[in-house]
């Protein structure tokens, strides 16, 4: 009983709070043995405050220059194409419009009608046509005529019908290219007459033969061009072929499944043999001078020598005789005659006092200079080699 009451006296003295024994955290109570040795605590760790990056505030993204796009100065339209015919003219002015894509200054302008000809002019009558385009439209250059798919059939002359490549059908048939060419040439247009394609069936294409025919003898007699285009879709025999080289020399198909038509590669290919003949006639307006006409003595107004009778005659006689002072030329042509003298071809000249000469002999004269280069060049003899000289082969030196 005394040891006890000894006890919890130490144990009061020792425990704080007055001897209350208190409830304390598990990782706060002592045990009674702790009082006479320290026990090892395990040491509290800290979780370390979680490190949080921070906030960046993103930049929004740059608008996005775009690059700078080559500026094409605007080209003025100088030259426009003017298409007619039918539905091969139109295919035709479509691959026109890219075989100029390097011109920028001409324009095409496809006027066809597919279902249009020359024999139903009481439907669509081109002549008339043509001269009401010529006058509407400005700045025409040069004028492309491609027809002929819609003209094997019979002409209406009255009462009476004239079947297809008949005489008198062939007669009016050309009356009519004649007229629309006129059209052209009373604006002072220059017109290209594109002669029809072979197609694939035999006997329109022997008719087309005849056509062309037809186009060419007439455009030529108007001062026009002729263009054909029959080469370039046929193969090594002659015939009918859909496909072939394109202008880029690639095996293609030219020809559509009728027959008929042209694909994009034969409308380009057709424009091709077309392109030629545009280029140079543009060509040749832009670097044609401006010539002064020549003046009347009496009146003073300039005078077209075309149009007087004999003149075209009377102005080659004054240039082969010099006479320039006579037909009023501007002063630059007046340095030398644009024609020589007239001369037969077949002429034999029996004058002694032409400084042309009948021999070469005759021309190097009889010295002794003349001897030797007879000897060389008429006799084929070696002129004797001079000592020192490469020719000199003689030994010894």
């Amino acid at each position: 009983m005394r040891t006890r009451i000894m006890l919890a006296m130490l144990l009061a003295l020792l425990l704080p709070g007055g001897g209350e024994l208190r409830a304390q955290p598990a990782q706060q109570q002592r045990s009674f043995f702790s009082l006479f040795w320290q026990v090892p605590q395990q040491p509290v760790v800290q979780p370390r405050p979680r490190r949080v990056a921070p906030s960046v505030r993103r930049r929004a993204p740059a608008p996005a220059i775009p690059a700078s796009v080559a500026i094409v100065p605007k080209v003025e339209i100088a030259h426009r194409v003017l298409v007619i015919g039918d539905s091969l003219a139109s295919l035709l002015a479509d691959g026109l419009e890219d075989a100029l894509e390097d011109r920028p200054d001409v324009a095409v302008l496809d006027r066809a009608r597919s279902d249009s000809g020359l024999v139903r002019s009481d439907y669509h009558d081109w002549r008339k046509v043509a001269e009401e385009l010529l006058a509407a439209e400005p700045g025409i250059s040069v004028g492309i005529m491609l027809i002929g798919l819609n003209d094997r059939q019979a002409i209406r002359e009255g009462d009476v019908v004239h079947e297809p490549l008949s005489p008198r059908w062939q007669e009016l048939y050309r009356s009519r290219i004649a007229a629309i060419a006129a059209a052209f040439a009373q604006r002072r247009v220059p017109l290209v007459w594109v002669g029809a394609p072979p197609v694939q069936n035999t006997r329109l294409s022997a008719d087309f033969t005849a056509f062309n025919e037809l186009y060419r003898d007439q455009a030529e007699k108007a001062g026009g061009a002729y263009v054909d285009l029959w080469g370039g879709f046929v193969d090594a025999e002659n015939r009918y072929t859909a496909m072939g080289p394109d202008v880029s020399g690639q095996t293609m198909r030219l020809r559509a499944g009728d027959g008929i038509h042209f694909t994009a590669a034969g409308a380009r290919k057709a424009a091709h043999f077309v392109d030629v003949v545009i280029r140079r006639l543009i060509e040749g307006r832009q670097q044609q001078p401006a010539l002064a006409l020549p003046v009347s003595p009496e009146t003073g107004a300039p005078i077209n020598p075309e149009l007087q009778p004999g003149g075209i005659e009377r102005l080659i006689d004054a240039m082969v005789g010099n006479q320039f002072s006579n037909i009023g030329l501007p002063a630059a042509l007046r340095v030398k005659p644009l024609a020589g003298p007239v001369l037969p071809l077949a002429a034999q000249s029996v004058a002694t006092d032409q400084g042309l000469l009948s021999s070469p002999r005759e021309a190097r004269g009889r010295d002794e200079a003349g001897a030797q280069l007879d000897r060389v060049f008429v006799e084929g003899m070696l002129p004797e080699p001079k000592p020192g000289r490469l020719d000199d082969h003689r030994w010894p030196r």
